[in-house]
């Protein structure tokens, strides 16, 4: 980071130390887990550029940071191969009956149950900016159908049977036997996945999380795998973290739960480091950014998304 910005002064922080050492920056690089007074840093005028080194930008993207004038980039599409593994991986645990054969191998109990096929299902997807483009690759070999929606509904890839704009969710889940949530969170996608649209998926189909779990309504998802309306949900991300012992979900036999790690990698730290060098060196040198994120929608589009 120093040679990508050989003028600048590096100013180490930890997430205790955030809120009061980034008013010492012109610009921030991270993700702050913690409370920070952003009406009070906006108000000093000193921050310029904050560069995520997450997805998500609920993290950062307050009321007045979205007013004023910072610059703010995300680290979104960037961990794309991860964020499909970690799909495949709770899709076919669901389908294949995993949570249910892994009781059984507990209790060594060797029984035959039914189980599912991911081939030839229609699966429908929730955003289709980097995370969601990476996993139509994914799955293409799956020989599935695929439709999907997105807030610009432009550049269809190949394997997508037809990309629609995210107003038309409701229709998504009509036809999906498989729903795939990978949209960002902000104030329209907060709790967007509600009963209405669950109930509209079919009878029988499942639904997977890897977005963020405010973008679900908890207890319409409950109600829904309670009557069987649902087949079952992979969930990688819940609307309170860590999910609470108290929560229903936990007494699902057929959902799978990881505690968001979708976008763990063993390059994780290599790669998002390369994303920051990159964007400090365009930074001053004054040249367009990677990632650089609308802040009225809270994301990029996904024509300036960083490329390893």
């Amino acid at each position: 980071m120093q040679a990508a910005a050989p003028h600048a002064t590096l100013i180490e922080a930890t997430q205790e130390t955030i809120p009061t050492r980034i008013f010492d920056a012109d610009i921030f690089v991270g993700h702050a887990k913690v409370p920070v007074p952003w009406d009070d840093v906006v108000r000093q005028g000193r921050l310029q550029f904050i560069q995520s080194s997450a997805a998500g930008l609920d993290h950062c993207l307050a009321p007045s940071v979205i007013q004023s004038e910072i610059v703010v980039c995300s680290a979104s599409g960037l961990f794309a191969n991860q964020v499909a593994e970690q799909t495949l991986a709770l899709l076919l645990g669901l389908l294949r009956g995993i949570p249910i054969f892994y009781r059984q191998w507990q209790k060594r109990e060797f029984i035959r149950r039914p189980t599912d096929d991911l081939h030839g299902k229609r699966i429908g997807i929730v955003g289709l900016g980097g995370n969601g483009r990476r996993l139509v690759d994914v799955l293409k070999p799956f020989r599935v159908t695929m439709r999907a929606t997105d807030y610009f509904p432009e550049q269809k890839p190949e394997a997508v049977e037809q990309l629609l704009p995210h107003t038309e969710l409701k229709r998504l889940a009509e036809w999906s036997e498989i729903l795939i949530l990978t949209l960002p969170l902000n104030a329209m996608t907060r709790g967007v996945v509600n009963a209405d649209i669950i109930r509209a998926m079919p009878k029988g189909s499942y639904l997977i999380n890897v977005a963020r779990g405010s973008c679900v309504h908890e207890k319409d998802l409950c109600d829904a795998l309670s009557d069987g309306h649902l087949a079952g949900a992979g969930l990688d991300v819940t609307d309170v973290e860590p999910l609470p012992e108290t929560s229903p979900l936990w007494h699902f036999p057929n959902v799978l739960i990881t505690p968001h790690v979708g976008a763990q990698a063993g390059r994780r730290t290599d790669d998002t480091t390369m994303l920051i060098c990159e964007n400090l060196r365009r930074y001053f040198g004054r040249e367009s950014l990677y990632n650089i994120v609308d802040k009225q929608l809270g994301f990029p589009h996904p024509s300036v998304l960083f490329k390893i």
